[in-house]
């Protein structure tokens, strides 16, 4: 039986080492497993964004009609967000630079760091409830959103309440629930970050304890007095070891600090492990998969939450910029009043209601069932690019040349508005992993019996003679393929009723737009596969390309299916979501803004500085200056 991926198999027979090989396979075994330990709708290829390229019937309710809203816990979320905007108002949101123990102990009496933990007496909140409230605290103080994020996504939490015993549960999750102790997760390594085969940390079980030797590096949340969910090597395999941090160093713990531009709000250090004694019954312990399997899981919801925080920051950018350009005056003339300030406005809105949309979509289809690897990938990569404009292009440029000074918004937050850029998976790096995902079965199913014809024969190519000698492997593609080019395409049907005519037909195009393309793309996939076959895996760029496309295409299909299904009587929101598809259709077709589209945008960011913005606290923009 062959076990290896498709990706494995590829991989070796175009050449590469078998170390690459190996490493690439034990990657796809850890996704795999994440599939094989849920149900059916987990599956990669049930989501909605594969069976949108790949499925011949449009799968158009899971884009239309997946938007939830949940306000079961507002009071709760409400009063979270009082507590921070108080300490911000009394000016002690921070202590030696780093958010306030003040502020933690009062957001751990809220319940803020309980809000995503199960326990026998209150249920844990939903995540369609919980990611669109993050951005409301990024909004507020992105760092707060981080904590909680890291802590609730992507630290202990989510590995005990998913795979954790029993035991495990009952100790851990009480704590994590009050704040007693907050968690990270402990992954990077000097030399491992997004190749998550190369650890070095491991474990020997010595005992009743496991001996944890090695380095973390980039760990955000870690310090003394916290549980870290530790990916080590026990036995070869890497593996999850919870880890309850001493109170201080100590001759078999330390902590290592260093200068880091971003999350300079969070505790982000190295942990330095020397024969450190870890209970055994601290393993999370599978029947099936590993450590990988453990973070995979994790990473989705933390994915979405990054979406979230973009949204939250991009809001306080729009709030530093309104108030600025009713004082900031050129020749006379209020810079709100300017066509080029207005564009950006517009556009920086519409990106947040994008942001939005993939944040509620996302988070409602993981409470269904999904697993949303792709989904969520789309949701991280959009809102970490939007952020990076809307900061620099956007913000920046607006505020001139007071976003340098130190105390500005922008000036001293710019690093931790560019790290989302490598969080969660650098782009170029998820885009690829998208690509993987997105064309697995296909390659298993129709590409490899041809790839192992050809190591057979030794070429990385046929020729006519030898496809007529090997015809047997060609013959299920060859079926496909014809199938493909003969088969209609089955859009769905989707219908904008609204009383504004003119908007109805442009948002019925956008859609329309985004699901014959999404279609078509199958074919040219699989074309590049068949153009490239062996070498495929050595073209990243066109690979990375094509992400983007499926991934821009799914966001205009999101938005508009948010916007009109929460939002169809606020005229400026579906005028925002015409406007955020055409920004994405310029992307994905090359063309440059046409002079109608700019006076669209900027007729909306007219309107929107145009409003009243009377809470927006001037001082907070102008400081000092």
């Amino acid at each position: 039986m062959n076990d290896k991926s498709f990706a494995e198999v590829a991989m070796e027979m175009g050449g590469k080492s078998l170390e690459e090989s190996k490493s690439i396979g034990k990657i796809d075994s850890a996704d795999d497993q994440v599939e094989r330990l849920f149900k059916d709708k987990h599956k990669t290829n049930n989501s909605p964004a594969y069976r949108a390229v790949w499925d011949k019937k449009f799968p158009t309710s899971e884009f239309f009609d997946n938007f939830a809203v949940d306000n079961t816990h507002r009071c709760t979320l409400l009063n979270c967000l009082d507590t921070v905007s108080r300490h911000r108002d009394h000016g002690t949101l921070y202590e030696n630079g780093k958010l306030s123990e003040a502020l933690i102990s009062d957001l751990a009496q809220c319940g803020y760091f309980g809000l995503l933990v199960p326990l026998p007496d209150k249920p844990q909140i939903a995540f369609s409830e919980f990611a669109p409230f993050l951005s409301e605290m990024a909004a507020i103080e992105p760092s707060v959103a981080g904590l909680a994020s890291v802590h609730g996504c992507i630290g202990s939490v989510d590995p005990i309440k998913t795979f954790g015993s029993k035991e495990q549960k009952e100790k851990w999750l009480p704590m994590l629930a009050s704040g007693e102790r907050l968690s990270a997760f402990a992954l990077t390594e000097p030399g491992a970050g997004s190749d998550m085969t190369a650890l070095k940390t491991h474990a020997h079980l010595d005992g009743e304890d496991y001996v944890l030797d090695g380095r973390k590096l980039f760990i955000t949340n870690a310090t003394y007095g916290r549980l870290v969910s530790v990916v080590c090597l026990v036995d070869d395999a890497p593996q999850i070891l919870l880890v309850d941090l001493p109170p201080t160093d100590t001759d078999t713990f330390q902590i290592e600090t260093y200068g880091l531009h971003a999350l300079k709000k969070l505790h982000n250090n190295a942990l330095v492990f020397k024969n450190h004694r870890v209970p055994k019954e601290n393993l999370i312990r599978l029947d099936k998969g590993n450590g990988l399997t453990v973070a995979y899981h994790g990473l989705n919801l933390g994915r979405v939450s990054l979406c979230a925080n973009a949204s939250g920051c991009m809001k306080a950018m729009l709030a530093s910029i309104l108030p600025w350009g009713c004082y900031r005056a050129t020749y006379g003339q209020e810079i709100r009043n300017r066509e080029l300030v207005q564009n950006r406005i517009g556009t920086l809105a519409a990106y947040i209601l994008s942001c939005d949309a993939l944040v509620s979509w996302c988070s409602t289809l993981i409470d269904e069932g999904y697993r949303g690897e792709l989904e969520c990938i789309v949701a991280k990569n959009f809102g970490s690019e939007c952020q990076k404009e809307a900061a620099i292009d956007l913000c920046m440029k607006t505020h001139g040349g007071r976003s340098f000074l130190a105390g500005h918004f922008i000036g001293d937050n710019i690093h931790e508005f560019l790290a989302p850029l490598i969080y969660e998976g650098e782009g170029d790096m998820l885009n690829m992993a998208f690509f993987k995902s997105l064309v697995k079965d296909h390659g298993t199913q129709y590409f490899e019996p041809v790839g192992k014809a050809m190591a057979k024969l030794g070429k990385k190519r046929m020729s006519p003679l030898d496809m007529a000698r090997n015809y047997k492997c060609l013959v299920p593609y060859a079926k496909w393929l014809v199938q493909d080019s003969l088969s209609p395409r089955d859009r769905g049907c989707v219908e904008f009723d609204t009383s504004d005519r003119k908007l109805a037909k442009s948002l019925q195009s956008h859609a329309d737009f985004a699901m014959r393309n999404l279609q078509a793309l199958s074919s040219e996939i699989s074309s590049t596969m068949r153009k490239h076959q062996l070498r495929l895996a050595d073209r990243q760029c066109k690979i990375s390309m094509l992400s983007k496309r499926v991934q821009n295409l799914i966001t205009m299909l999101a938005t508009i299916g948010y916007a009109y299904g929460t939002y169809r009587h606020s005229p400026t929101t579906l005028e925002l979501t015409d406007v955020s598809c055409e920004l994405l259709r310029n992307k994905i077709t090359g063309r440059h803004p046409t002079d109608a589209q700019i006076k669209k945008i900027s007729s909306v960011g007219k309107r929107i500085s145009s409003g009243p913005f009377s809470d927006l606290d001037l001082s907070s923009i102008m400081m000092r200056y």
